[in-house]
């Protein structure tokens, strides 16, 4: 794996001061005494099963960066015993994992020119990186992704694992990739042919979903959102290969192509006339969700936040003698009714929307944060949820590097995913279980 690249520099040597008092006849004079390091007489003595514990709660970059202090922290990544206590023990990071947007332009005119011209697309098309932002410490990373081969585009992401989706029109081939181990596993490809499809993964200790969703091809040019396939495998030993198919609602259009998972369920935006689409996925059930205010929302986002589902857009009345505003609703418990939640302070909306510019905005949320970034622009916000913070990001320095469509543009924003990263992903382990063939893609 490729070590983790700090936008700034991360926090250095500590120091430790320790206060000596002495009693004189003239009085108490204290002394401060600084010591830059820790006494090995103590720290060296640390049992192993107490030193892995704490090792278990380093965030990643720092966990990468220990390992070259020694072999047998170099060796900890591939320990079963010190996987398992990580597994228990690490804290979950609520990070986000951001890509360069991807423009149809490419995936057009690579099926529209004649074969003797794919070999030089292939040779000119760039290694897939990926953008880590920690909204704790405001820092950005940067992590190769490879592995992926041409041809495939990140989608979802859960459990520490990234959905890349191949981008030719036909049944979907799926990999699921561990970026902090660089490790790639491959799904069946869906039985349906479809374009640009949504796509919904969750993935838990004991378990797989992944929900393709609409695009479905009727001819060779063109498409309409009929139908939905599952796939599902868990720890007890049940697995369904593509075998669940469910109709979509009529009328539906899903063109965020984005998922949201919540409490057994997936959502997505359906938009013309703007409403919520909900699949459940026990009972492979769809169902449509009227969104609030929706003949005056701008830009709908659904994220999810803490175990609830959340809608975040722009509001603008008009006609209506009321301010335009940036407003957050979650759904009830019921299902059905939406609740106001938050609004972003209207200086800060002013200041938004003069920069927003009409051209819309995408959102992503995980744990107690959302990131709201600007169409068109490396421009973004962070809203800490609990906090009641809102404040600006500064802009990836990754992505500004340049490569195929220069930084300009859509080809420089950033779209990206709720991320937690993961040391250990054991789950896969169950698609072994398929004894499937890891199929070669040369683009």
């Amino acid at each position: 794996m490729e070590s983790f690249h700090p936008a700034m520099n991360l926090p250095f040597s500590y120091t430790f001061s320790t206060t000596l008092t002495a009693s004189s006849s003239s009085g108490t004079t204290a002394t401060s005494i600084t010591n830059t390091w820790m006494d090995p007489r103590i720290w060296s003595k640390l049992p192993q099963r107490l030193l892995d514990r704490v090792l278990a709660f380093l965030p990643p970059p720092a966990f990468f960066r220990a390992r070259s202090v020694c072999k047998r922290w170099y060796a900890l990544l591939f320990s079963d015993i010190f996987l398992e206590l990580y597994l228990q023990v690490s804290p979950r990071h609520h990070w986000f994992l951001f890509f360069k947007h991807k423009t149809l332009k490419s995936y057009i005119y690579r099926n529209n020119t004649s074969g003797g011209d794919q070999g030089d697309i292939n040779v000119r098309a760039p290694p897939c990186e990926g953008y880590i932002f920690d909204p704790y410490d405001i820092t950005w990373y940067r992590l190769s992704f490879a592995l992926i081969p041409p041809g495939f585009s990140p989608a979802s992401s859960s459990g520490g694992l990234v959905c890349c989706v191949s981008d030719e029109a036909g049944p979907k081939s799926i990999i699921l990739c561990n970026p902090i181990l660089g490790s790639l596993t491959q799904l069946p490809p869906t039985l349906r042919p479809r374009l640009f499809p949504s796509i919904g993964l969750t993935v838990s200790p004991t378990s797989i979903d992944v929900t393709v969703a609409g695009d479905d091809m009727i001819s060779p040019f063109a498409v309409k959102n009929l139908t939905a396939e599952n796939f599902h495998i868990d720890g007890g030993g049940f697995y369904s290969i593509w075998g669940t198919n469910s109709s979509l609602p009529r009328l539906c259009s899903l063109e965020s192509g984005r998922m949201v998972y919540v409490g057994g369920k997936f959502y997505c935006m359906n938009f013309s006339p703007f409403s919520v689409l909900a699949h459940d996925v026990a009972g492979n059930i769809w169902c449509k969700i009227q969104a609030p205010m929706r003949r005056f929302l701008r830009s709908p986002n659904l994220v999810e936040s803490k175990g609830k589902l959340l809608l975040v857009a722009a509001v603008e009345k008009s006609k209506l003698n009321v301010p335009k505003s940036f407003r957050l609703w979650s759904l009830q418990s019921c299902g059905t009714t939406w609740v106001e939640v938050e609004r972003m302070p209207q200086q800060l909306y002013v200041q938004f929307a003069e920069l927003e510019g009409g051209n819309g905005f995408d959102c992503v949320g995980n744990g107690e944060f959302i990131v709201i970034m600007i169409r068109g622009s490396d421009k973004a916000l962070l809203f800490d949820i609990f906090r009641k913070i809102w404040q600006w990001i500064p802009p990836c320095p990754y992505s500004q590097d340049g490569g195929v469509g220069g930084s300009n543009g859509r080809e420089s924003e950033l779209h990206g995913f709720a991320y937690e990263p993961r040391l250990a992903t054991p789950v896969t382990g169950l698609l072994d279980q398929l004894t499937l063939p890891f199929q070669s893609f040369n683009g």
